[in-house]
């Protein structure tokens, strides 16, 4: 068989990623974002004559970051608008579509990472879709108004999103897609990143369901986005116009951004990016994104949306393990970060309470991570159901003891391996702590089962949030047992603290 699919911009050919599936790679969704066109919303992308090669991935977004097993960024690099597409070989009929966003703080990652090979999931009656978009200051940082009054789009990641659902909309039946059963999902950023789709108007209709997989709670209002821009404009020796912006190269700013970053990192002094210095956030007001999701959600924005969340029990250990945050190790240093966070002393002691005979760091590391993404997924969830829409919450416990005697925690990142079907991969074994073993593989299976049913039906397999009061979610563990709902206790010692959205 030719494996060649006709979409709108021309003929593209494919690879057989496994007897079943059909996998294309790199196809343009748009025009690549440089040139006149830096800073400004996406364009289409040029039409090509003949049959388009797509057995490669495409260019990643600007970014410093090394992944390992994916690409890297090249300055020259420019064609990064480009998606993936996986479709089982003999797919009858119209399927469900599933659209992935990658995570990375808005400033790294893309789509050609192994977690997120679609081959699995297209084998469970899924057109799984992939998407790059541009990432750090070419797609999240805020360009002032020139000298006319007018000023380039804020959240230009977040177009280029719509931008891929739009191209989806118009091509997913040449590759055996329902475009009108289209379930955006992401991770992280990614996930955030779902959450602002959710109640973007320019994306109403381009999907109707959502999944959000441990969703980061902040968002920049404009004043602290022109701040991030008059720093890295400084660092980049450049003036924070858009022409002294432009007259920057990506990779200028790229290392701009990591000057900014490092300066955060080494000074205590510095606030709440001192302990978490990502400089780039979906930037609220405006006319991509009027107002805060949450509030938004809320309000009813997106009731006909079906969403499903889920958030890893132990996030932010990851982020210690690959030294990403700061190291606290006395109490005076963690009524520091309370403070620097707006956050109460009653929190910080209701979590000393909850984890007797935990060290310093590790109550840190349990209030951070609730904090940046267990508290936001379950209120995203909550403010979903309050205004009208149906949510699915849950949570990954995956804890086992790893070949060292150290445990293998439930951290930041490791549901995703589990969800895609890729935990056999030997490059995503630090991830989830070493070889997957028969129970693991079991875990991944419904997984991947919920997300195929939830994009068909909008059920995974456990009931919606009815109550938002009753603060209970589906507990994802591997064993014999399938997983139950149980109650999550440290929640209620947010209760009464009010959850910090805008952070400076």
């Amino acid at each position: 068989m030719d494996d060649v699919f006709e979409t709108k911009s021309g003929a593209v050919r494919g690879f057989r990623a496994a007897d079943d599936v059909v996998a294309v790679l790199g196809i343009p969704y748009a025009a690549p974002p440089f040139g006149a066109d830096r800073f400004r919303e996406p364009r289409p992308a040029p039409p090509w004559s003949g049959v388009r090669d797509g057995t490669a991935f495409g260019p990643v977004a600007p970014q410093s970051a090394q992944l390992p097993g994916a690409p890297s960024w090249s300055p020259g690099d420019e064609d990064v608008l480009t998606l993936n597409v996986w479709t089982p070989v003999s797919a009858a009929g119209r399927l469900p579509v599933l659209v992935w966003i990658h995570g990375g703080a808005y400033t790294f990652g893309s789509s050609a990472q192994p977690d997120f090979d679609g081959t699995v999931p297209a084998r469970a009656g899924l057109v799984v879709v992939t998407l790059n978009h541009r990432l750090g200051f070419e797609g999240f940082g805020h360009v002032p108004p020139g000298a006319d009054g007018t000023a380039p789009p804020d959240n230009r990641g977040l177009l280029d999103q719509i931008a891929a659902l739009r191209w989806i909309r118009d091509n997913a039946a040449a590759f055996g897609g329902d475009p009108d059963a289209v379930t955006v999902a992401g991770h992280s950023s990614g996930a955030t990143a779902v959450a602002c789709l959710m109640v973007i108007d320019a994306a109403r209709g381009l999907f109707r369901r959502a999944i959000a997989h441990s969703p980061a709670g902040p968002f920049h209002t404009r004043e602290i986005a022109a701040a991030t821009t008059r720093e890295i404009a400084a660092a980049a020796g450049c003036d924070a116009t858009p022409a002294g912006l432009a007259a920057a190269t990506p990779q200028a700013l790229v290392a701009a951004s990591d000057q900014v970053v490092d300066a955060y990192r080494n000074d205590p002094s510095s606030g709440s990016r001192h302990y978490d210095p990502s400089l780039f956030a979906p930037v609220l007001g405006g006319a991509t994104l009027p107002a805060d999701p949450l509030a938004a959600l809320a309000a009813g924005a997106a009731r006909d949306v079906d969403l499903l969340v889920c958030h890893t029990t132990e996030e932010y250990w990851l982020l210690d393990a690959v030294g990403s945050c700061a190291k606290l190790t006395t109490d005076a240093q963690l009524d520091c970060f309370a403070a620097d966070f707006g956050l109460s002393g009653d929190l910080v002691e209701g979590y000393r309470s909850a984890l007797p005979g935990a060290s310093v760091p590790e109550v840190h590391l349990a209030l951070f991570g609730d904090l940046l993404f267990g508290e936001f997924t379950h209120r995203l969830a909550e403010a979903h159901a309050a205004g009208g829409g149906r949510a699915h919450r849950s949570v990954f416990d995956r804890r086992r003891g790893g070949p060292d005697g150290a445990p293998v925690r439930a951290w930041h990142c490791a549901d995703v391996p589990f969800a895609f079907g890729t935990l056999d991969d030997p490059r995503l074994s630090f991830l989830i702590g070493g070889a997957p073993g028969a129970e693991d593989r079991e875990l991944s299976r419904r997984m991947v089962r919920a997300w195929s049913d939830f994009a068909a039906t909008g059920d995974p397999g456990w009931p919606p949030v009815t109550d938002t009061t009753e603060r209970t979610a589906h507990v994802w563990t591997p064993g014999d047992q399938p997983a139950t709902d149980r109650p999550a206790p440290d929640r209620a010692l947010w209760a009464r603290t009010g959850f910090p959205v805008l952070r400076p």
